[in-house]
């Protein structure tokens, strides 16, 4: 039976950190080992960790972000597959046991697996992640561009021979974050995706408005969009200079452009949101109607949702964004 790392990465999560912990120790998987890495942590971090003792492999870092985290973690791993847990989200007692049995049947560089969205409590909200699943070979659609659907970190195991190939990623003052984007789209350059359709662990979402648009714990929607822009640059020349593949200079992605759309219409008065649609929508349309990804009916809904951002009452135009911005306002009923 082959090894399995759960690298569990940490920083300032004491009040989630022992769940995520145990629902590595908890995998019904006999040979999995649990490494926690926690990046300088000024909370009790430390402490929750140091309770594990043996049950668990600690590294204790000075902060550096989360970039560094995986160039550290990458750099130790001496198993050939791993899955890296954030400390807020959680595994399913299963889910090693789902993914080892997937890495045996084909070649694949990863293995992804859909997560439950959680709140912040552990209560599930009835969404998933992703909403739509990838192609086994991602890699020709990245290669013209084309970030395929992924589920965020913790979705994703690694073969982990395919990350040494990607990692170190440079550690610079604006790439601290954002390190499972290059796991997540390197590795669909090494290799065919391998995709689980069932729920295997717990994504946590609570620093979002779940009234608004906001869906992510980290980044606003600007934010996010210009630090995919800087992190797909710094993928072109990792891809260029160490696998011999040339990238295009853009990307296409309906979660990229989705935050444009959503910081150019979301409660602004009428003549933006029509002057924003008339000037600025070319790429978040291109996302839409091009999508390889997507069949014609979610095509289509997305397009007529959209399309209300041109009505003058600006309550229904809200409602389209946030509906299609964020899964946990469709669940609670809520307008978005």
């Amino acid at each position: 039976m082959q090894p399995v790392n759960v690298v569990i990465c940490n920083y300032n999560y004491d009040r989630f950190l022992a769940q995520a912990i145990d629902s590595a120790l908890s995998q019904t998987y006999p040979a999995t080992r649990v490494i926690v890495i926690d990046d300088g942590s000024t909370d009790r971090s430390r402490e929750i960790i140091a309770g594990y003792g043996s049950l668990i492999s600690a590294v204790f870092k000075t902060n550096g972000g989360q970039v560094s985290v995986y160039n550290h973690a990458i750099d130790l791993l001496d198993t050939e597959h791993a899955i890296f847990l954030d400390s807020d989200d959680i595994l399913y007692p299963d889910a090693v046991s789902h993914v080892m049995r997937v890495f045996s049947e084909g070649d694949y560089s990863k293995v992804q697996f859909h997560l439950d969205v959680i709140d912040s409590t552990g209560k599930r909200t009835g969404a998933h992640v992703p909403h739509s699943e990838p192609p086994s070979d991602c890699g020709s659609l990245l290669r013209r561009g084309w970030l395929y659907p992924s589920p965020p970190a913790s979705g994703n195991a690694y073969r982990v021979s395919a990350l040494k190939r990607i990692f170190p990623v440079p550690e610079t003052t604006v790439n601290r974050y954002g390190a499972d984007f290059y796991a997540i789209y390197g590795a669909a350059l090494l290799g065919p995706v391998g995709a689980i359709t069932r729920s295997l662990g717990g994504y946590r979402v609570h620093h979002s408005e779940s009234a608004g648009f906001s869906f992510a714990n980290a980044e606003s929607g600007a934010k996010m969009s210009s630090a995919q822009d800087r992190r797909w640059r710094t993928l072109q020349e990792i891809a260029h200079t160490r696998l011999a593949i040339d990238l295009p200079s853009t990307f296409h992605d309906f979660s990229h452009e989705k935050a444009r759309f959503c910081s150019g219409v979301y409660r602004a008065t009428l003549r933006t949101r029509w002057r924003w649609m008339m000037r600025d929508s070319r790429g978040y349309l291109h996302s839409i109607v091009a999508n390889p990804f997507w069949g014609i009916k979610k095509k289509i809904g997305t397009l007529a949702l959209s399309s209300l951002c041109l009505f003058p009452y600006s309550p229904l135009s809200d409602f389209a964004v946030r509906f299609i911005a964020n899964p946990l306002a469709r669940r609670a009923g809520l307008t978005r």
